[in-house]
This record gives C-alpha cells, structure tokens and sequence, in this order.
C-alpha cells in the first residue's frame, strides 16, 4: 500500500502582498507588525520575501515598524527570571555579569521573532534608543517615528506608540493573537494614575558597562487576550479586519482604536488585580 503526501504549499511575495492589500493594508500608511512566521508558512525566498511583501503593500512612501524589544539586558524582566529560575546566588550573579549593555546600533531583538530582526538589519532601517523596549522602521516616515524615545518611558508620551497613534497607523497581527499588541500598552499610560514600578538594565554610560534603574508604568499584557476578544467584537467587529495572508489568519486594525478601547476597558476589568510582570516586552 502507498501513501502520498499532499504538497507544501510554498506563498510568494506577490502573492502575499495581494493578500495584504486585499485585508486593507494602506497604501503610503504607516504599518505596525507583530508576525509569527511559523504562521505564515513557507515562502519563497524566506522571511525577506515577507518584509518585501509587506513593503510592496505599503507603497514607495509607506512606513514599517517592528518592535524590537531587549529583555536580555535586564535583571527585571520576566525574561530574566525564567533564565536564573532555580539558581543560586553566585550563578544568578554570573548570569548577570554576562550580560551586554544595550546598543542600538548592534543589540539584538531575538525574542521579537525572525520579521523583526530582519526589519532591524535592513538597510536604512532605523532604531530608537530605548534600552529595552525600542522600535526599528523603514520607510521615509522612520527617523521622525523612532526620534526622541525617552530612556524612562517604555511604551508611553515619549515613545514611538504616541507617534504611531498621532499618524494613525494601522496594526498588523501576522498570524499572532491580541497577546502581542503592544498598542494596548498605550492604553495603559491612559488610564488614570497608573500604578508604577522600578525597572533595571545593563547599559553603557560615560564609555562604561553601567547598571541603570528608572521607575515607569507597570506594564502586564496578561490579559491582552481577553481585552482583544473585547476589541475584535465590539461594534459588530467593525473595528478588526480578519483574513488569510499566506497560512495564517490575520488581523488589521487602526491603531487609533486599539488605544482608545484599551484605555477604556483596562479601569474596568483590572480593578486591584495585581500587576503581573510584562511578558513580551522587558520588564
């Protein structure tokens, strides 16, 4: 007896940007992507095909940007502690030790997946300072989007979100769920009094590898989940665009919504919950 196994299905570039600009992605607009590629499926010519891809949807004068978060810097982070978890002392300490200063010029972004690395090492690509929770972009509105991200502001006023909300960008979820949303963090700066908390990582300052800690908003996206669900139902789903790009199910969203909803949702539903530690950016 035989078996045959049913071809792979391989996408395209061009094929994915039909598929892009069909769910509504903008034209000269500015994008934000969180992309599992795993979701996406075999492409021909692999994750630049996609940045590609995405690139062709947007047009000559559209703007890309990709979170390019480093917790690995950090001895805060929920990053941190599920590395030392079960150490002792002096093997925490040696892990700490081991730790690079951040650099935007040279530090890596791999928890943020294949896409937004590969954003972050394209030519002409730009990165803002943030020693944890930068952003990198391409396009012509780039430099203006990552300028000026204040080193004790994560997610908030002086970060590239309040750029992305004052231009209207649209969001993109490749083939990820509303946990990865970083625009609902936005939304907590919003909120009344938000609680705070210290935060702490590896930089370099006056030429030396320097521990520097800062308080800001205490960001938990542990129920980013469950604020999307809300999201992506309220008014009918008029809000979420979902479809197909390559094997994943996507969804579309103007940032601008995502915000406003996040701000109004989180006073309701977190209460006194208890923060919890930031799961997909450093905490």
């Amino acid at each position: 007896m035989s078996t045959t196994t049913a071809p792979t299905v391989r996408h395209s570039r061009t094929g994915l940007a039909g598929q892009l600009s069909e769910l509504g992605v903008e034209q000269n607009g500015v994008l934000l992507v969180h992309a599992s590629m795993r979701a996406v499926g075999p492409v021909s010519g692999g994750v630049r095909a996609v940045v590609c891809a995405l690139r062709d949807a947007l047009g000559e004068h559209g703007t890309l940007v990709v979170p390019a978060f480093t917790p690995e810097n950090s001895d805060t982070s929920s990053h941190y502690l599920d590395r030392v978890r079960g150490l002792g002392d002096r093997a925490r300490e040696a892990v700490r030790a081991s730790m690079p200063p951040f650099d935007p010029a040279m530090s890596a972004a791999p928890s943020m997946g294949r896409l937004a690395e590969t954003v972050r090492l394209t030519e002409g690509a730009v990165r803002s300072e943030h020693p944890q929770t930068s952003f990198a972009a391409l396009g012509p509105l780039a430099g203006g989007l990552v300028a000026q991200h204040r080193p004790d502001c994560h997610l908030g006023e002086d970060s590239p979100l309040a750029r992305l909300y004052e231009l209207r960008a649209q969001v993109l979820l490749l083939g990820t769920g509303f946990d990865t949303c970083t625009a609902f963090h936005l939304g907590e700066y919003r909120v009344p009094a938000p609680p705070c908390r210290s935060y702490r990582c590896v930089v370099t300052a006056e030429g030396r590898r320097q521990w520097w800690e800062y308080e800001d908003v205490a960001l938990d996206d542990s129920d980013f989940a469950a604020l999307g669900a809300d999201f992506a139902r309220a008014d009918d789903g008029a809000a979420v665009r979902t479809g197909a790009v390559g094997s994943s199910t996507s969804r579309l969203f103007r940032f601008t919504d995502a915000v406003d909803f996040a701000a109004r949702w989180l006073p309701s539903h977190r209460g006194a919950v208890p923060v919890q530690a930031l799961c997909h950016a450093p905490g």
